[in-house]
């Protein structure tokens, strides 16, 4: 229902509750009058004698009991009606569409009702009437106006509809009477009805608009209900949304690094095989297509470690030229496959920040410039900022529009890769470094215009120049050294990567023996292993930390151990760096795990 339906149905609704209880008072004043002019009928009042100066008496004229019982009973007959039919109509309830009705029969009852106290000064006043009962009649139909000022004046048609009738009867009759008392009584009563229906409209309008008020604020107020339940909606929507899509990130990733994990070690250790030129050919093409999947896995799993809020920022003055040689080493490479010049500016500046992590967000600042750039070349450079550094990564590619600034930090979200070309990753490297400079308070800014290239500002904090070894490329060692007959336990609920694993192990020298669960780890009867290592996802609800702890239990040592996962939900990197054990996160390199072990076996490893 619309606020006017709703604003008309109520100011008719205020009238109604008015005239509901009118009857009993129209009884009482009409009584009054009645008896007031019966008992003043001819009655004798002394007055003083303009010839002589006596006082005489003076007889009142006559009035006729049957018209007074008359205009009784019809005045009380029209003011019940209206006050049955007010009754009725708030009992039965109406609708918009009744209210222009029932407003017409009211103006028709109150003409009527305001016909018959007009009427009643015909009756009952000439210029022989006692001065005492037209006073009161007088008094009495004064308050009857100012009270219709009060009651109806929201609605004027009803005011005007009892008062107009009434005045014009009232102000003829005294015009006809010869006496100037009356006649200047008829100019006084115009000038007073006038007065009081400029205030019923003043009054009114007040009324009507706080009416109107009232429903435009309820209105309001529903409307903002009802947005508020709709944006709550939308949030939840967009929360679910979020988890539904955590939680398939997170299985996805789970499921896809099991064969990939197997596929790195099974690879590892078919490169120890003797092989012609061709095979070596496709498996190093095999080798290149595993990473470049281990290395999309692994932007997930930055991604995920952000949410999970498992990686705490640990910053140290270091001298950034090493860092910047390394990341040109690894990276350069892919800019001379595309045609592209890559350089970097040396410098001599030493910052504080995370090594690791700001390794992290530079590599996905160039990776992302080579990745759009088809021509030209990408710049790294640096220098001196007040206090600090501004760690530049310029490049010549395809831009970025204004209106996309702020759109290219948010996950998943790609420019001109509309086929989802996995060549060009996930669009979760500048939200992930992104979210890394929040963390370690560093600034990020971007200057961008469409087919003129894009510039990446990083603001660091900057330390005293410290001393710097020389930078040598450290090239991969031709082989890796034997573990030399160690004992490890393997627990994984993949037979495949149980299967690799215990070809790795074996062809580097160590004692394998694996396991599919904690039941069957225990169940086995041999010498305790000198390391574990351990899947975090087993089988039954059981994680690695629980298989670690109950194995130690087992064999009473506090047994060396690794734990491999390749879960990416934020709740479980949180559950598995909160157990204090190494992790690892698959797909682990053949060499990364080779270190990781001789670590561990060295008592070396760090804990995380």
């Amino acid at each position: 229902m619309s606020i006017e339906d709703r604003f008309q149905i109520e100011r008719l609704t205020l009238v109604l509750r008015h005239l509901r209880h009118a009857f009993g008072m129209s009884v009482m004043v009409a009584s009054l009058m009645v008896a007031v002019f019966y008992f003043a009928s001819g009655s004798v009042v002394s007055a003083v004698s303009a010839l002589s100066g006596e006082r005489i008496g003076i007889r009142t004229s006559a009035v006729s009991t049957t018209a007074l019982l008359v205009w009784f009973f019809a005045l009380l007959a029209v003011s019940g009606a209206q006050s049955w039919g007010a009754r009725r109509a708030l009992k039965k309830g109406f609708g918009a569409a009744d209210v222009a009705p029932i407003r017409r029969q009211l103006v028709l009852s109150r003409c009527l009702e305001g016909t018959l106290w007009g009427a009643l000064i015909w009756i009952g006043i000439d210029q022989h009437t006692s001065p005492g009962a037209t006073a009161l009649l007088m008094g009495l139909l004064a308050s009857s106006n100012a009270d219709s000022v009060a009651k109806y004046s929201n609605i004027l048609g009803l005011y005007t509809g009892i008062m107009l009738p009434m005045t014009v009867l009232a102000v003829a009759r005294f015009i006809t009477i010869d006496d100037l008392y009356y006649q200047m009584m008829a100019g006084f009563s115009v000038l007073f009805v006038i007065a009081q229906y400029m205030q019923a409209r003043t009054l009114g309008a007040s009324i009507n608009e706080a009416i109107r008020l009232r429903f435009e604020n309820l209105d309001l107020v529903e409307r903002l209900k009802t947005e508020t339940r709709e944006a709550s909606a939308a949030r939840e929507a967009a929360e679910q949304a979020d988890e539904d899509k955590s939680r398939f990130l997170a299985a996805a990733s789970h499921d896809l690094r099991q064969p990939v994990q197997a596929l790195n070690l099974l690879l590892e250790t078919l490169s120890w095989s003797e092989m012609d030129e061709r095979q070596r050919r496709t498996l190093d093409s095999a080798r290149a297509a595993s990473a470049s999947s281990s290395e999309m896995l692994n932007t997930l799993l930055d991604f995920s470690r952000l949410e999970a809020g498992v990686i705490e920022p640990q910053p140290r003055p270091f001298s950034l030229q090493r860092l910047l040689h390394k990341l040109e080493m690894e990276l350069a490479p892919l800019a001379d496959e595309k045609g592209l010049l890559y350089r970097t500016r040396d410098t001599e500046a030493t910052v504080v920040s995370d090594p690791a992590l700001l390794e992290l967000i530079l590599r996905n600042l160039v990776a992302n410039a080579i990745r759009y750039t088809d021509r030209g070349g990408v710049l790294v450079a640096c220098r001196r900022r007040g206090a600090g550094y501004l760690i530049e990564v310029y490049d010549t590619g395809i831009g970025i529009a204004p209106d996309q600034h702020r759109a290219i930090f948010r996950e998943f979200h790609q420019l001109g890769n509309p086929e989802r070309d996995r060549r060009k990753g996930l669009g979760l490297g500048l939200a992930t470094a992104e979210r890394l400079t929040t963390a370690m308070n560093h600034s990020l800014t971007l200057r961008s215009a469409p087919g003129r290239g894009s510039v990446f500002r990083l603001r660091v904090a900057g330390a005293e120049r410290q001393a710097t070894s020389s930078i040598r490329a450290s090239a991969a060692p031709s082989s890796l050294p034997n573990l030399g007959q160690r004992r490890v336990l393997v627990i994984d609920d993949d037979e495949t990567i149980r299967h690799a694993m215990r070809m790795l192990l074996t062809g580097w020298g160590c004692e394998c023996r694996t396991a599919a669960s904690l039941e069957e780890a225990l169940d086995q009867d041999a010498a305790a292993p000198e390391l574990i290592l351990c899947d975090y996802r087993l089988r039954d609800g059981h994680n690695g930390a629980e298989a670690i702890a109950s194995l130690r239990g087992r064999f009473g040592a506090d047994i060396p151990a690794l734990l491999v996962t390749g879960d990416t939900a934020p709740s479980r990197l949180r559950e598995a760096s909160a157990s204090g054990i190494p992790l690892l996160h698959k797909p682990v390199a053949a060499l990364a795990l080779h270190q990781a072990l001789m670590a561990t076996l060295d008592g070396t490893s760090e804990r995380g």
